[in-house]
């Protein structure tokens, strides 16, 4: 039986988009349970992946170490999939190599010099990998803009819905106000986010408020906790901070709209967690967004203030005039991104990959 190595030691930090990614890819790996193949999981904390999947997996205990080339795993596996283009976990040795591309934001993030180390990290892998698979188009797109990208085979497979079942949230308790109709976004406190622009376009729409999730202790949590303060915006603006699946989906549940104006993304998870709801869902018309939200939509062009909130007004009298319809055209959109689906992907791009 031909063994692959899952880079998964995301898997562990369950709050980020790559966790997620980790967790809901070998979640749909144990629903399919190949026979032909056997993987292998690379975690900081296998016992608990064991209790959960038992033999369906085997395991493989992380170490930072492992960053280190004298340290790297020296074990040669048939195949070794990278599960995202960040991680500096490699094989010690060559074998077959599968790389999964998330963005390449750090290019214009941290430097567009090619000399820097995320840079060459990333072109390394580029180039001991015997195929290539990206979560979407743009990211494809993103990537040979960039890079020169070996000649071998590519595949876009789109990433699931992570909301599969939805949860009974009546007894769910919050100290956030949701009396008053609410606008709802969640995601990691970082710049691209844009949440800042949420804020702005919010103190112009005196009967709505903004409600947003998520780590909010960084720096970027303190440029928007810094502006709701000098504004005077504490009772139209509340972060929640970090919220597990329940917390979740109750923001979602009882949201007028979801709003995710992100600058850089390289596929979006949030927004079709929406679409579960059938909620409107407001995105920005950039990187990989239109290519996830589809054509029912709404979509901001720029962040002027004023001009998002007419984005906003817009969208929602045409939700409510077409709810019916256009509730269940998120519904169906959001049902399109499905884990099993990507998992049965995967797996035949690692049986391709075996064979050639």
């Amino acid at each position: 039986m031909k063994k692959i190595f899952l880079e998964s030691h995301n898997i562990d930090n369950r709050a980020s988009g790559l966790g997620t990614f980790n967790q809901e890819l070998v979640k749909a790996f144990a629903e399919i349970n190949p026979n032909d193949l056997q993987l292998i999981l690379n975690s900081k904390h296998p016992e608990r992946l064991q209790q959960q999947y038992g033999p369906l997996f085997q395991y493989h205990k992380y170490s930072s170490l492992q960053r280190h080339p004298i340290f790297r795993i020296r074990k040669k596996h048939d195949l070794w999939h990278s599960l995202n283009q960040n991680t500096k976990i490699e094989p010690y040795r060559t074998s077959k190599y599968l790389l999964t591309v998330h963005d390449v934001n750090f290019v214009e993030e941290i430097s567009s010099d090619m000399q820097h180390r995320n840079n060459k990290l990333f072109i390394a892998k580029l180039k001991r990998s015997d195929a290539i698979t990206y979560i979407s188009e743009f990211a494809r797109k993103q990537t040979h803009q960039y890079f020169d990208v070996p000649k071998v085979p590519e595949y876009i497979i789109h990433n699931g819905n992570p909301i599969t079942t939805i949860l009974d949230t009546q007894d769910y308790s919050t100290s956030i106000p949701t009396d008053r109709p609410f606008i709802y976004s969640i995601g990691d406190f970082q710049e691209r986010k844009n949440f800042l622009s949420l804020v702005k376009m919010i103190a112009l729409m005196p009967d709505v408020n903004l409600v947003l999730s998520g780590n909010d202790s960084h720096e970027y949590g303190n440029v928007i906790k810094e502006y709701i303060r000098d504004n005077k915006l504490e009772d139209k603006v509340f972060l929640t901070g970090k919220v597990d699946e329940a917390g979740k989906q109750f923001f979602l549940q009882h949201c007028l709209a979801f709003a995710f104006p992100s600058i850089r993304e390289g596929f979006g998870l949030p927004p079709i967690e929406a679409m579960r709801f059938g909620k409107p869902v407001f995105l920005s018309n950039y990187t990989s967004l239109p290519e996830i939200g589809g054509e029912h939509a709404y979509y901001w062009d720029n962040f002027d203030p004023e001009y998002m909130k007419e984005i906003v007004v817009q969208g929602l009298n045409h939700f409510n005039q077409n709810e019916a319809i256009v509730s269940q055209k998120m519904k169906e959109r959001a049902a399109f991104f499905d884990w099993k689906k990507a998992a049965s992907e995967y797996l035949n791009v690692y049986r391709f990959v075996l064979e050639r």
